[in-house]
């Protein structure tokens, strides 16, 4: 008797997502090698190709029809190191360690935050996979961990690259930190730029947005890459900011009709 293929169903994986899974894997965990060497522009740089690879392995897996379970898992664990372990450990690394010269609680406060920051990574990639089946597409609750990666890796590689040194350097890299992990396991929303449709039709203006987007890119890589991931970074708090002002306005308009 031939066996049964729907009892016995074949076990494995597919490559090409998960190639791309293990190449994000691979840059967040050479980001902590090349910070341990003290090359923290490298280090920095190494988290944004983490964050490419981590956009194109989900996105290759849905067009290829080969979404897994085992994909899904594998990718929150690629995110944990790149995201999570790799960003806390570069800026502490850069220059957290560094604020024990000024005072020993300062430094062990450093390292604190470092610490919390990896352990709101994981809350939050825990808080989204739970999340994921019911949450709104629209947007994100709590800052994505890639782009709370992308604010600290940024700050760390522009500090590297202008040579920023001193106390405020060092208490601007601890504050941006402890910020970036606390929007995390906020209640901020996010636009997640998911209901824009790639496949349709776009005006001539609106297709010069991105071309225009790599050449600033291209004139000063960290600084521009700082100044994009902050800026989406702050969007949450301006969005609670501008939906609560306004729901105040409506409030106050509906008592004075009545």
């Amino acid at each position: 008797m031939a066996p049964d293929s729907t009892r016995n169903p074949r076990r494995g994986i597919y490559l090409l997502p998960n190639l791309l899974t293990t190449a994000a894997l691979f840059a967040g965990f050479y980001s902590i090698v090349a910070a341990v060497d003290g090359n923290f522009q490298v280090a920095g740089a190494s988290i944004f190709v983490a964050m490419l690879m981590d956009g194109m392995d989900g996105r290759v897996a849905r067009m290829t029809n080969t979404s897994t379970e085992f994909g899904k898992e594998y990718d929150s664990l690629s995110d944990m190191v790149s995201f999570g372990v790799a960003p806390a450990i570069v800026v502490y690394q850069w220059g957290v360690a560094r604020l024990t010269e000024w005072h020993i609680t300062w430094g062990r406060l450093g390292w604190l935050v470092a610490f919390l920051f990896a352990v709101a990574a994981a809350l939050r990639l825990a808080r989204f996979n739970t999340l994921a089946a019911t949450a709104d597409k629209k947007f994100f609750v709590g800052l994505p961990s890639p782009s709370a990666a992308g604010v600290v890796a940024s700050f760390v590689w522009v500090s590297a690259k202008y040579e920023l040194t001193g106390l405020g350097a060092l208490v601007l890299a601890f504050l941006v930190t402890a910020l970036a992990g606390a929007m995390m396991v906020s209640r901020l929303r996010y636009y997640s730029f998911k209901d824009i449709n790639l496949t349709g039709r776009v005006s001539f203006t609106y297709l010069m947005i991105v071309p225009l987007i790599f050449m600033l890119i291209s004139v000063d890589p960290p600084l521009v890459l700082f100044m994009l991931f902050g800026s989406f970074a702050l969007s949450g708090p301006a969005l609670w900011y501008w939906r609560r002002r306004s729901s105040r306005g409506l409030t106050v308009k509906e008592s004075g009709d009545a």
